[in-house]
C-alpha cells in the first residue's frame, strides 16, 4: 500500500503569523519539515498543503511539491484530506506537524510500519512517557491513556489517570502518564471519514480534535517513542529550537 506524506502549512497563525517562512539557522521552518520528512523511508511522496501563495512559491523556489488548498480549513486534518482526495492511488496518508522543524524521520516510519500490521485501526498516532512532573499537569501537553492493545481510550489536556487519594505532588512517582504528539496516519478512508464529521461535545470542551473520532467509533493506535519533539507556537519558541540547533551542531564538532 502506498503511503504520502502531507504536511498542512497556512499563513495566519494568530500567535505566529507567517510560522511556515519563519527562519531557523538560516533555513525556513517549512522548509525544514519537509526535509526531513523526506528522509522517512516508508513514505513514497511528501506534499506541503497550504492556502497562501507565499508558502506555495517558497516551497517551489526549494524544489518541494506543494498544493494549494481551500483557505476556510478548520485543521490541518481538513486540509490534508482535501489532498489526498485528489490522490487516490496513497491508501496511508501521515498528517505531519508544519511546525516541527526537527521531527524524527524514524517516527513517521514507525507510524507507517503500525498503521500497515494492524487492519483493525483506522487512525495511528504516538505517545512518549512523561517524567518532567511539571508536564503532567501542564495543559498544554496532552495526555493520552490506552489499553493493552495500544488503542486509545481518552486525550485530555488534564492529568489522566486521577491518581486517587493521593496528594497530586506524588502522582507522577504513583503511576505512569503519557503524552499525546500530534503525528498522525490515517487509512485513506477514515482520513475523509473523520474530517467529514461534526464537532463533538467532548472535543469542545477539551478543543482536542482527535476526541471527535473517538467519540464516533474510530480505533485510534498508539505507538510508543522516547524521543521528545519541539514544536514552535510561538516566537519565543523559534529562539528556543534556534538555541537546540546550535547546542546540537556544538556536540556534533566536539565529537568529529
Amino acid at each position: 500500500m502506498k503511503s504520502i506524506g502531507i504536511i498542512p502549512a497556512r499563513y495566519a497563525s494568530s500567535r505566529f503569523p507567517g510560522k511556515p517562512l519563519a527562519l531557523i539557522a538560516g533555513k525556513s521552518m517549512i522548509r525544514r519539515v519537509y526535509e526531513q520528512a523526506r528522509k522517512a523511508s516508508l513514505l513514497d511522496r511528501v506534499v506541503v498543503a497550504t492556502d497562501d501563495e507565499r508558502i506555495r512559491q517558497h516551497v517551489r523556489d526549494f524544489g518541494g511539491e506543494v498544493y494549494m488548498t481551500y483557505p476556510g480549513h478548520q485543521s490541518g486534518t481538513d486540509r490534508c484530506a482535501e489532498v489526498a482526495r485528489g490522490l487516490a492511488e496513497y491508501g496511508l496518508i501521515v498528517n505531519i506537524q508544519g511546525d516541527e522543524p526537527f521531527i524524527d524521520p524514524d517516527q513517521i516510519d514507525q507510524l507507517v510500519q503500525f498503521l500497515s500490521a494492524k487492519s483493525t485501526l483506522d487512525i495511528v498516532t504516538m505517545a512518549r512517557l512523561l517524567k518532567d512532573p511539571d508536564e503532567v499537569f501542564d495543559p498544554n501537553v496532552v495526555k493520552v491513556v490506552f489499553d493493552k492493545k495500544r488503542k486509545a481510550n481518552y486525550f485530555s489536556r488534564s492529568a489522566i489517570p486521577h491518581v486517587r487519594n493521593t496528594p497530586e505532588s506524588f502522582w507522577p512517582t504513583q503511576s505512569q502518564f503519557y503524552q499525546h504528539l500530534g503525528l498522525y496516519a490515517y487509512r485513506a478512508t477514515a482520513l475523509q471519514s473523520v474530517s467529514a464529521l461534526e464537532a463533538s461535545p467532548l472535543e469542545l470542551s477539551e478543543s482536542l480534535e482527535q476526541l471527535r473520532w473517538l467519540e464516533n467509533g474510530f480505533q485510534i493506535g498508539i505507538t510508543l517513542t522516547t524521543s521528545k519533539t519541539i514544536g514552535v507556537d510561538t516566537p519565543d519558541d523559534l529562539k528556543k529550537a534556534e538555541a537546540w540547533l546550535e547546542d546540537r551542531e556544538e556536540e556534533k564538532h566536539w565529537s568529529s
